[in-house]
């Protein structure tokens, strides 16, 4: 057999040497490259696994965000409607207010003016019977003053 290896120039020693160094490259590939680089996929498939278990997350809490918005904008409507209808029925009553008011001022106008022209009716009744009075004095007077 060592004739046939040597027919075909295989020398023990320098197959040896290799293997040798074969095993030390193969040591020292696995410990400065193979490690580093297994570590350093299995950080980014915990950050990648991370990264969709967050990107849930905020979806979820999105999801979430979008039912509270909508339930304050139901609740705000809600608060604005009954802000609506108070102001409108204090309005109504403050208009009520201010016709009873105003009606209440006519009479009170209608009185007065009544009362004036009552007054000044009887003002010129008596200024009537006064000048009634005055030319009465004046035809007896001329009356008196003819028959002398």
């Amino acid at each position: 057999m060592n004739q046939l290896f040597a027919a075909f120039g295989v020398n023990w020693s320098l197959i040896i040497a290799q293997a040798v160094n074969f095993g030390i490259v193969l040591i020292a590939l696995r410990y400065f490259l193979y490690k580093p680089m297994m570590t350093m996929l299995n950080k980014r498939q915990e950050l990648v696994a991370k990264s969709v278990s967050d990107a849930a997350k905020a979806e979820e809490l999105f999801a979430g965000a979008d039912a509270e918005a909508a339930s304050r904008v139901h609740a705000a409507d809600t608060e604005a409607e009954k802000i609506v209808a108070v102001a409108r029925e204090s309005a109504n009553a403050e208009k009520a207010r201010l016709l009873k008011e105003a009606e209440e001022r006519a009479v009170l106008v209608a009185k007065d003016a009544e009362a004036r022209a009552a007054e000044a009716l009887e003002r010129a009744r008596r200024e009537s019977e006064r000048d009634i009075a005055r030319l009465a004095v004046l035809a007896a007077e001329r009356v008196l003053h003819d028959q002398s």
